[in-house]
């Protein structure tokens, strides 16, 4: 499969790529400029280009079978998100090009509070945290809003970082992922693990989903 990826040097973004090219996908990394500290396997191509300019969206997505986004806005920009997340859906419409994305845990529903998004619950999202995750909802009624376009939105757990690739989670859908302990995690290598059988095997288009332990 021909994968490119943007957001490829952000954390999500680089063990999704080791991810594709441990399952012999053919991979190309896509980053706003060259520097010597970027660190990809060999094999990846590294092109640059620009979440927010069809144009280069457009030349990327030629001749490939998915695109994923992991980009994220420095803070105080979350509004760029939402504005790159109209222009893929703008740009692949009717393609053909599949599009999967790093989502947000905002807009999921903590259990046993009878619809109340995670957005809204401190506990999982701090003041801080909150304008990002605000803009990760508003990201998914993007996709869902859109025609033309076969995507595949996946939301972390509460607490998404570096870690062990494990293999061993358990999907769902709009609910958050709580596990025995009631704590709501998973690793970005266990991410990406999900977000490469999505892309191998198809089971979530036009949907979101969402994982944890």
């Amino acid at each position: 499969m021909k994968i490119t990826v943007f957001g490829a040097a952000g954390n999500a973004g680089s063990r999704i790529i080791q991810e594709a090219v441990t399952r012999g996908h053919e991979v190309t990394a896509v980053v706003r400029s060259h520097k010597p500290s970027y660190d990809f396997p060999a094999g990846v191509k590294v092109a640059i280009g620009d979440a927010s300019q069809a144009e280069s969206i457009r030349a990327l997505a030629a001749q490939q079978d998915l695109l994923i986004t992991a980009t994220r806005p420095q803070p105080g920009k979350e509004h760029e998100l939402l504005e790159i997340t109209h222009t893929f859906m703008d740009t692949l419409k009717d393609t053909g090009v599949r599009l999967l994305l790093v989502g947000g845990a905002g807009g999921l529903e903590v259990p046993n509070t009878q619809g109340c998004l995670v957005v809204d619950d401190r506990q999982y999202v701090p003041l801080a945290w909150r304008d990002i995750a605000v803009a990760c909802t508003e990201q998914l009624n993007i996709c869902r809003n859109s025609q033309g376009v076969n995507w595949t939105y996946l939301s972390p757990p509460a607490n998404f970082a570096p870690g062990e690739r494990t293999g061993q989670f358990r999907l769902g859908l709009d609910e958050l992922m709580l596990d025995e302990q009631g704590q709501s995690s998973v690793s970005m290598e266990d991410f990406a693990i999900a977000m490469m059988d999505e892309a191998e095997q198809p089971k979530h288009q036009e949907m979101r989903f969402t994982l944890g332990y």
